[in-house]
């Protein structure tokens, strides 16, 4: 951490929302301008919700338009909780009925293409919205080419992926309560760049857990095609004290690396051998949302390049990308970060519209990881625009500290749930 603020009273800030509000940016709305200015954000989630709801909270003149086709959104975070059998899917899930108390206009259609030259947004239904200001936050795709024998069909019958909360997590769960004891469970995290990176290890901690409790003879196998992982040391640790032998992560270099796989035989081909199991969890290889590709966003990366201060897109103009879909430098993929980022590309269009620069943001992440009841981790970050992007300020965030007392490992679980309850209020309430 920084010799400026505590760890703990950094983790009180997230806490109560101030860090979550992305630096200095937040100092007053100013004065409103003709309600004619209109911003359409297509996408629900963190990133999408966090921006439409700073728009009209920091200018209560826009036209804000909220387009998402499901009237409610399971949040991906605390999902590892569900699968986990520590909470259930309506606890995860926000519905947009503060937003629309708010002023918001809810579409509840698929938005389907974007004319850039006409600033228009097409709808499944065939009706037009016109923008000022589009943001666009299409959240993740899987590359369902990346292993052999892979399909989205096998994802949603045998081997979920449950990196999109709903149906899968669901599936998951049931999958592990009707496992027998003694059984194996694989997960298979996917290669940088991800969604949530320590949640591939959260989950195996969480599933461990339940098998613990419920079916102890049972065992964890992540085939992980990386040499390292998020907050490894500290996961390493908790699982050595928490579930001695229950536990093993395979890198590369232990076969961790998928080739193929085998639904009739519940087996994944690693490069080195052929591995069974129970209950398969593949997360696979990710890229933007499947919307970015249809709107032209993407680069050859498969995620959407942005100019740092504002998320507009370096492709299109007046079209902003903010969460998982983006590049985003430094930061990771994660549903803090995207909520961070909607607020800076919200305050950067009420500027923009009244013909001024944006103010260079400084955007903040953190993630919290329960390996157990009343066992949590956590890891933080600040960052600032640099020469070379959004970079990490240097001193700043930090790690639970390996040799963190039980005291400050119950504290972190607590702040876990408290940070939990107090984004989803912030965004969706």
């Amino acid at each position: 951490m920084s010799t400026n603020i505590s760890r703990r009273d950094f983790n009180k800030l997230l806490l109560t929302g101030v860090a979550g509000a992305t630096m200095g940016l937040f100092g007053g709305s100013g004065s409103a301008f003709a309600a004619s200015r209109r911003v359409v954000v297509i996408g629900g989630g963190f990133g999408g919700a966090s921006a439409a709801k700073y728009l009209k909270k920091l200018d209560p003149s826009l036209s804000v338009t909220l387009v998402e086709p499901k009237a409610s959104y399971a949040t991906c975070p605390f999902s590892n909780w569900v699968i986990g059998g520590l909470k259930t899917m309506p606890e995860i899930t926000q519905t947009y009925a503060a937003l629309a108390r708010r002023g918001i206009v809810i579409v509840p259609e698929a938005a389907v293409s974007v004319d850039p030259v006409k600033s228009t947004v097409k709808l499944k239904s065939g009706k037009l919205l016109h923008y000022d200001r589009l943001v666009v936050a299409p959240g993740i795709d899987f590359k369902w080419d990346a292993y052999e024998g892979y399909s989205q069909g096998l994802a949603d019958s045998s081997m979920p992926h449950a990196y999109q909360a709903g149906p899968q997590t669901v599936l998951l769960h049931k999958q592990l309560q009707a496992m027998k004891d003694g059984g194996t469970v694989l997960i298979c995290p996917p290669a940088n760049p991800f969604r949530c990176p320590p949640g591939p290890y959260e989950r195996a901690s969480l599933v461990a857990h339940y098998l613990k409790t419920n079916k102890p003879k049972s065992k964890v196998i992540i085939l992980d095609p990386k040499e390292k992982f998020s907050k490894q040391g500290l996961f390493t640790k908790g699982w050595q004290r928490l579930y001695p032998g229950m536990i093993e992560w395979r890198g590369p270099a232990a076969g961790g690396k998928i080739v193929s796989v085998d639904g009739a035989s519940m087996s994944v081909k690693t490069e080195l051998e052929t591995v069974k199991g129970d209950v398969i969890n593949i997360i696979p290889p990710q890229k933007a949302g499947q919307l970015a590709f249809t709107l032209g966003l993407t680069d050859a990366s498969g995620w959407c390049p942005v100019n740092p201060t504002s998320f507009e897109s370096t492709i299109h103009k007046n079209i902003h990308v903010i969460g998982d879909a983006c590049k985003a430098g430094a930061m990771p993929k994660s549903g803090f970060a995207a909520s961070s980022q909607g607020k800076v590309a919200a305050a950067a269009i009420i500027r923009l519209l009244k013909g001024q620069e944006p103010v260079p943001p400084s955007l903040v992440n953190t993630c919290y990881s329960l390996l157990a009841p009343g066992y949590g981790i956590s890891v933080a970050g600040v960052y600032q625009l640099s020469p070379e992007g959004i970079t990490e300020i240097p001193g700043s965030g930090g790690l639970t500290p390996i040799d963190a007392a039980d005291d400050q490992l119950e504290q972190e679980a607590m702040f876990a749930e408290g940070w939990y309850n107090n984004i989803v209020r912030d965004i969706w309430g």
